[in-house]
């Protein structure tokens, strides 16, 4: 038996390792979630763009959620990973790729405890839904035989091989139809299989989205949301504005509208000034205070990023966020904790906010620069780009020159 001295020595050793790293965690609100799949920093040009799915689960222990992005099709299945597709090969007659090294890199994230999504949509997915419940809820079926458990006998093919995700991210940019029965499908094939398995969703920060409302508003049993408060007039930057910031509406979604009254709401930020329009981008005392602000709300989760490449690309962040997220709260949201897991959501009416006003104008007369505002829902400046972008549109709430 080892002496006392040798135990006390071991101990001491221990200590100095980093905390064993859980996945989501239903009862923290300390949750970091961060995209990778779409390296938006080399995508601007810039170097060091995205790594191997693997090398963020060895660097960074902190990170408890990465959702794959994107699945840009659904109904007619389109995988894209930006450069990790490099690293794959083609699956003829399908817009599909098996990808053996994300495979693994999912299994090594997943015993080191990562919670893996793959998320559906982002702002290039077009197809707008389902043209009916029993489409939806095959193509649902289609998604859970490529991505969840392997089924015996099944065709569909598989991107990642035998490697089972945690579940499923919605990210949808534009209004879709029929999303309701696809989500509810998934849902309870999950529950079928067994094992934990998780629903989130990444609406704008405007309630109600009108991308996710149809399926988060009391009808499926969503985990989380993680909430875009970037590129939106109720971001993170608009903190201070009491007419745009309103953490507490989606505080209200969560304990009176969710179907799970227990579900959490993370705070959606840029990780980095080019991952989102400009301004988005909020850092310091400011986001201290957002965060903090959101902590007392009982629904708070944590914080979500966007994404992996531009984190790594921006120096001390991580640490700030984890720093503020382990802060005391402040304000005087609601305390109060749900004890029902999953129950019908009665009528309720939550503060809607309004969309009327832009925080952002542009003169009617000139050109709007790279990554400046050029449309979207209330906006009243120009929509002509400076030579040679083009006015893009990432979702009703905005449109940007790229």
């Amino acid at each position: 038996m080892p002496s006392t001295l040798l135990w006390a020595s071991i101990a001491g050793l221990m200590a100095l390792l980093p905390a064993a790293r859980a996945g989501f965690n239903p009862n923290s609100d300390e949750n970091l979630s961060v995209y990778w799949g779409q390296n938006s920093y080399g995508q601007l040009g810039w170097p060091n763009g995205q790594q191997r799915l693997s090398y963020y689960c060895e660097t960074s222990p902190s990170i408890n959620i990465i959702p794959l992005a994107f699945l840009n099709g659904i109904e007619t299945p389109i995988l894209n990973l930006a450069n990790a597709i490099n690293n794959c090969t083609a699956i003829a007659g399908t817009q599909l790729f098996s990808c053996p090294q994300v495979e693994a890199d999912i299994q090594e994230c997943q015993s080191k405890g990562v919670t893996i999504l793959m998320s559906l949509g982002g702002s290039t997915y077009t197809e707008g839904g389902f043209s009916s419940s029993s489409a939806a809820v095959a193509a649902a079926q289609n998604v859970w035989a490529m991505f969840g458990p392997v089924q015996s006998g099944s065709s569909a093919p598989r991107p990642f091989g035998t490697a089972v995700v945690n579940g499923f991210d919605f990210d949808f940019e534009s209004s879709v139809q029929n999303m309701e029965p696809f989500a509810a499908e998934l849902r309870t094939l999950m529950d079928a299989a067994g094992g934990t398995y998780y629903l989130s969703a990444a609406p704008q920060c405007p309630y109600p989205d009108q991308s996710d409302e149809s399926f988060i508003d009391g009808e499926v049993d969503f985990d989380w949301v993680q909430v875009q408060f970037y590129n939106n007039f109720c971001g993170v930057d608009n903190f201070n504005n009491p007419n745009a910031w309103d953490f507490s509406t989606w505080d209200t979604w969560a304990n009176s509208v969710s179907l799970n009254r227990n579900a959490k709401v993370l705070l959606g930020i840029a990780a980095n000034t080019g991952a989102a329009n400009a301004g988005s981008y909020v850092d310091g005392s400011l986001l201290a205070s957002a965060i903090a602000s959101s902590k007392s709300y009982a629904s708070f989760g944590g914080v979500m990023m966007w994404d992996m490449s531009q984190l790594y690309a921006n120096s001390g962040f991580e640490a700030e966020v984890l720093s503020d997220m382990g802060a005391p709260a402040s304000g005087s949201g609601s305390t109060s904790t749900s004890t029902s897991t999953t129950t019908t959501a009665p009528q309720t009416t939550l503060t809607t906010i309004t969309t009327s006003a832009s925080p952002t104008t542009t003169s009617t007369s000139g050109t709007v620069p790279q990554w400046g505002q050029c449309g979207g829902e209330g906006y009243t400046g120009s929509t002509q780009c400076q030579s040679p972008y083009t006015c893009v549109e990432t979702s009703i709430w905005w449109s940007q020159c790229e």
